[in-house]
């Protein structure tokens, strides 16, 4: 029941918030509660320098071999969404292909320790709630910063708690829950670790990170073809002739 309720409070707020009204001109319209989300910003980079980067550093030095293999197994467990989501967008191919890659990866690689289908050229089709939503015109909701998390917009997040009801996420709980989403956050920590130079040599952080964060929603959402901005309209020479 708190899943249901949470996914009524993720639409609620989806179509509530969005809309909220801005009284600064220049304000972006993506982002409603830049304050709070700069206030949040604020507290993660505490958080990163105090506990997630020196975490991510270390769990660096742990073998190759291991860290692959645990970070195949937690993506081998998101398959079967992909699979539904993928079906729900009537993606049939991409359907079909995590199928066989959560039935080989499963067995043959041994719980999905070792990626074997990609070995055998069958590559993740990866697709989330979130973008089914996105894909029937579902609007993003309000940009949100959150607490240890980072960047993300509604749409988003709430397609994660639908995922997660999906098997065999429904029946992982407690410690084991836990170690997924560590072993996911740490790996995507070490990741972002080469883009520390840009983000440092930006003039804000936070604008950086949260134009980064649309960039690639928008190419998850269009599966790396996302449509070309709209064409700011060109004034006319008449305007001009008048200075």
């Amino acid at each position: 029941m708190n899943k249901f309720i949470a996914i009524a409070a993720v639409v609620l707020l989806a179509s509530g918030c969005a809309s909220a009204p801005q009284d600064d001109p220049w304000a972006d319209e993506r982002d409603p509660f830049e304050q709070v989300n700069r206030d949040v910003w604020d507290f993660n980079e505490e958080l990163d320098d105090a506990v997630i980067r020196p975490a991510a550093k270390a769990y660096s030095h742990v073998p190759k071999p291991v860290r692959k293999g645990l970070s195949n197994a937690v993506e081998n467990l998101d398959e079967v969404s992909s699979l539904v989501n993928n079906a729900l967008q009537g993606k049939a191919v991409d359907a079909g292909v995590s199928f066989w890659r959560f039935a080989i990866n499963s067995t043959v690689g041994v719980l999905g320790i070792f990626d074997v289908a990609t070995e055998m050229g069958i590559e993740r089709r990866e697709e989330g709630f979130g973008e089914v939503l996105a894909s029937y015109g579902v609007a993003d909701g309000p940009y949100l910063m959150l607490p240890g998390l980072g960047p993300t917009v509604v749409v988003d997040r709430g397609g994660d708690v639908v995922d997660g009801m999906y098997f065999p996420l429904d029946n992982i709980n407690g410690p084991a829950s836990v170690a997924r989403w560590m072993i996911k956050g740490l790996e995507a920590r070490i990741q972002l670790m080469d883009l520390e130079p840009m983000l440092e040599e930006s003039l804000d952080p936070y604008s950086f990170v949260k134009e980064s964060y649309f960039q690639r929603w928008q190419d998850k959402v269009y599966d790396g073809n996302p449509p070309a901005p709209p064409q700011e309209e060109e004034l006319d020479d008449d305007f001009y002739d008048q200075f």
